[in-house]
């Protein structure tokens, strides 16, 4: 029910578009999440309840809010798509849908080649067919919204594709994938844990005072990329801001 610091990159991403004037579509996954995305997973994730899957994605909206502005002329609008995918039939879905689905190009995908290759875990067939179900999230989207634009983590990039594809083919339209790189630290390391685990959104989860103990704990080295990705600051703030690092890291201004 809680979103963490790692999924802040590409939720800033929308907030960027959002100042620039567009008009954010948030899409959280009431359907998916019934099935659960393969991609950078090396073991089935565990199924979720209905009842689960609709606590999160009321947790998630509320900490949206924070970020995104849903009223004015660029109003933000979130969308659930289990109000599209629990219609469809499973005759239909495959009549429509995936027949426009090469299997061979789907087991070249990383996320599901690396799992086949796995002896013991393997992977299931609703994790096979989860690139399906969010192909047609921007077919619907695409349709419904005229949105020409998927935002998302760099994992997420085959499962963009594979919805480009899909509204070329049945909507004749162009549409296009943006995807933000995972972030790590300057050592490599991944980034968004703390001793303790997650660095959650939620005050309940990761106290205000822990949550700015580890943005105050990163390292000088990761300072500036990390102004760059997660604030508005200005570049030649941020550059003034690098000076003084290097200057006089004591005073640790950035």
């Amino acid at each position: 029910d809680s979103l963490h610091v790692g999924s802040l990159l590409p939720i800033l991403g929308l907030a960027h578009f959002q100042r620039a004037g567009h008009r954010p579509l948030v899409l959280v996954g009431g359907g998916t999440g019934m099935i659960g995305d393969p991609s950078g997973k090396t073991a089935e994730r565990s199924l979720l309840t209905a009842e689960e899957v609709e606590r999160n994605v009321a947790g998630i909206r509320k900490q949206l809010e924070h970020f995104l502005d849903f009223e004015g002329p660029a109003a933000a609008r979130m969308l659930n798509n289990a109000d599209w995918l629990g219609k469809l039939s499973f005759i239909e879905f495959l009549r429509d849908v995936g027949k426009h689905f090469s299997v061979n190009v789907m087991l070249s995908r990383e996320s599901v080649s690396r799992r086949l290759q796995d002896r013991e875990q393997g992977i299931s067939y609703p994790e096979f067919s989860y690139s399906l179900l969010q192909a047609y999230d921007y077919l619907h989207l695409c349709r419904e919204f005229d949105c020409r634009l998927q935002v998302g983590g760099s994992d997420q990039w085959g499962n963009i594709v594979a919805g480009m594809d899909l509204s070329r083919r049945l909507l004749q339209r162009d549409t296009f994938g943006l995807t933000f790189p995972l972030v790590t630290k300057a050592d490599g390391a991944k980034f968004g844990k703390s001793e303790s685990g997650n660095v959650w959104l939620d005050s309940e989860r990761t106290s205000p005072y822990k949550f700015y103990q580890f943005w105050i704990n990163q390292s000088d080295a990761d300072t500036p990329g990390f102004l760059r990705f997660f604030t508005f600051l200005r570049q030649e703030e941020i550059r003034d801001l690098e000076r003084q690092i290097a200057e006089e890291p004591h005073l640790r201004a950035a």
